[in-house]
C-alpha cells in the first residue's frame, strides 16, 4: 500500500516552521511485539484477579474468555486502521477524521487523563511495594525515583522507552511461563506439596463452576477490562514503529493467543493447583501459589514482579501521554508547544507537562486514604471503554468509506465485521452498566458527566480558535500522511 505524501509543510510565516521535526522511528520489530504482550499483562492479572475470584469463583475464566475476545475485536479493528494509516495518537486522529473534530479531541484528552490517572495509581503502588523490602523508605520517594528515570529515558530516546518494555515484559513473560511449566509438571508427575492435591478438577468441584450464580462473573467485569487497560498502546507506536504495516499486524494477530496463554492459562493453572476457595482476596494468587509449592521468597519474587508491571504501566503512560498531547497540539486541540518535538525525536513537552501532573497527582496522593486506588481504577476504566467504542465506531466509519469507494481496503481486515463492532459495542455498554452496581466504582458515573463538561467547554473554547486564524504547526510529511485513495 502506498500514500501521496502532501507538500512539505510549513509554518504561517511560509518558512519551514521549526516544531515540524518527525518522530524518529526507533521501536525496532522485537519492542512493538514485546510491547504487545506487555500490554496484555499487568497488576490487573497479578494483583487483581485475586479479589475477582474471590468474588466471581472459577466462572472469572468465561469473564476473561468474554472480555479477551472483546478485546481481540477492538485491537483488530484498530490493526485495519493502523495499516490504512499509521500514525502516532492514532484512535485521536481516526476519531477526527471519522466521526468529526469533537471525537478526536474528547479521545485524545480522556486517553491522556486515563494514562494520567494511571501513571499516578502506579507510582504510588510503586513505593508501596519498594517498602516491601525497606519499610523504613518514605512512600513518596520510590514513587518520585521511577518517575525520574522513566521520564528521562523517554526524554532521551523512543529507543529507550523500547528497551524499558522489552524488559519489563520479559520478567513478566518468563513469571507466567514458570507458573505454567511448574502447573504441568504437578499436575502430570505429582511433584512438590501440591502433588497430591493439585487437579483440574479443584476449578469445578468447590461449589461449582459458578458458586455466586452469574452475577459473580459479571460484576467482575470492571476488574477485567481494567487488566486489559494498555493493550491499545500499541496504537500509539505507529508512528515511530519501522515497517509498521508488518510489525503492527503481526503484534495485532497475537493478541488472542497472548490473551488465553497469559490469563485464561495462568488462571486456569492457579485453580488447579489451589482450590480457588484457599485463596486470599487480599494476597496475590500467585504469591500463594508459589510459596505453596515451596519457592524460597516467593512473596519477594512475586512483589518484584508486580513492582516491574507497575513500573511498565507508568513507563507506557509517560509515553502515551507525551504522543497524545503532540496529536493534540497539532490538531489544535492544544496549546501549539505540545505539537513540537525534540532533537533527539520525541514530544519533550508534552512528557514534561504529563510527568508534572502525574507528580502532583503523587503529592496528592500522599493524603488521599486507601480507597483511591480503586477509585483511579474505575476511573480509568471509563476512559478505556470510550476509547474502545471510538476506536471501533471509527473502523464503522472507515469501512463505510471503503464500500462507497471513496477510501482503498487494506489486506488486513477486522473479521465479522460490522457485526463485531456491534458486538464490542454492547459489551462496553454492559460494562458501564454494570459499574453503578459497586460502591467504589460507581464513583468513575459520577466523574465521567464533570468530565464530559469540562470536554465540551474545552472543545467550543478550541474549536473558535481553530476558526480564528490558521494552524500555529502542521503535522510533517512522514507523521501525517495523507490517507491512502481510490483514484
Amino acid at each position: 500500500m502506498t500514500y501521496r505524501l502532501p507538500p512539505s509543510p510549513s509554518g504561517p510565516t511560509g518558512h519551514d516552521d521549526p516544531g515540524a521535526e518527525h518522530l524518529h522511528r526507533g521501536l525496532q520489530p522485537r519492542h512493538i511485539q514485546m510491547i504487545a504482550i506487555g500490554g496484555t499483562i499487568g497488576v490487573g492479572l497479578f494483583l487483581g484477579s485475586a479479589e475477582a475470584l474471590h468474588e466471581a469463583g472459577p466462572g472469572l475464566l468465561l469473564t476473561y474468555a468474554l472480555a479477551g475476545i472483546v478485546v481481540f475485536f477492538v485491537m483488530r479493528a484498530l490493526g485495519e486502521l493502523l495499516v490504512y494509516r499509521p500514525v502516532s495518537g492514532s484512535f485521536a486522529t481516526y476519531a477526527e477524521e471519522f466521526i468529526g473534530n469533537w471525537a478526536g479531541f474528547a479521545t485524545g484528552w480522556s486517553y491522556w487523563l486515563m494514562w494520567v490517572v494511571t501513571g499516578t495509581a502506579e507510582l504510588t503502588a510503586a513505593g508501596i511495594y519498594v517498602r516491601y523490602w525497606w519499610p523504613g523508605v518514605p512512600q513518596w520517594l520510590p514513587g518520585l525515583i521511577a518517575l525520574a528515570l522513566l521520564g528521562l529515558a523517554n526524554l532521551l530516546a523512543v529507543r529507550l522507552f523500547g528497551e524499558f518494555e522489552f524488559w519489563f515484559a520479559i520478567i513478566k513473560v518468563l513469571t507466567i511461563v514458570v507458573l505454567l511449566l511448574m502447573a504441568a509438571a504437578i499436575l502430570i508427575f505429582g511433584f512438590g506439596p501440591l502433588g497430591k492435591t493439585a487437579s483440574l478438577s479443584n476449578i469445578w468441584t468447590h461449589g461449582g463452576f459458578f458458586p455466586h450464580g452469574t452475577a459473580g462473573p459479571l460484576l467482575a467485569l470492571q476488574v477485567v477490562v481494567f487488566a486489559f487497560v494498555g493493550v491499545e498502546l500499541l496504537g500509539v507506536t505507529a508512528g515511530e514503529s519501522k515497517d509498521p504495516e508488518k510489525t503492527l499486524p503481526s503484534a495485532v494477530r497475537r493478541v488472542i493467543w497472548r490473551i488465553a496463554l497469559f490469563y485464561l492459562g495462568a488462571l486456569t493453572a492457579v485453580m488447579a493447583l489451589v482450590p480457588w476457595t484457599q485463596l486470599d482476596p487480599d494476597v496475590s494468587p500467585f504469591v500463594l501459589v508459589f510459596a505453596k509449592v515451596g519457592v524460597p521468597a516467593a512473596a519477594g519474587v512475586v512483589n518484584m514482579v508486580v513492582l516491574t508491571a507497575a513500573l511498565s504501566s507508568c513507563n507506557s503512560g509517560v509515553f502515551s501521554t507525551g504522543r497524545m498531547l503532540l496529536t493534540l497540539a497539532r490538531d489544535r486541540h492544544a496549546p501549539a508547544v505540545f505539537g513540537r518535538v525534540s532533537r533527539q525525536g520525541v514530544p519533550a513537552a508534552g512528557i514534561l507537562a504529563s510527568m508534572a501532573v502525574m507528580l502532583l497527582g503523587v503529592a496528592a496522593n500522599y493524603f488521599v486514604p486507601e480507597e483511591a486506588f480503586a477509585y483511579v481504577t474505575s476511573v480509568a476504566t471509563i476512559a478505556a471503554v470510550f476509547t474502545w467504542g471510538i476506536i471501533v465506531c471509527a473502523h464503522l466509519r472507515y469501512r463505510a468509506a471503503v464500500r462507497a469507494g471513496r477510501l482503498r481496503q487494506v489486506a488486513f481486515r477486522m473479521p465479522l465485521a460490522p457485526a463485531s463492532n456491534y458486538f464490542v459495542l454492547a459489551f462496553l455498554g454492559l460494562v458501564l452498566v454494570l459499574l453503578g452496581f459497586d460502591a467504589e466504582n460507581r464513583i468513575a458515573l459520577y466523574v465521567a458527566p464533570v468530565w464530559a463538561a469540562i470536554l465540551v467547554a474545552g472543545y467550543r473554547f478550541t474549536h473558535r480558535t481553530r476558526a480564528a486564524g490558521p494552524r500555529g504547526v502542521t503535522p510533517p510529511d512522514e507523521e501525517r500522511p495523507e490517507p491512502s485513495r481510490l483514484t
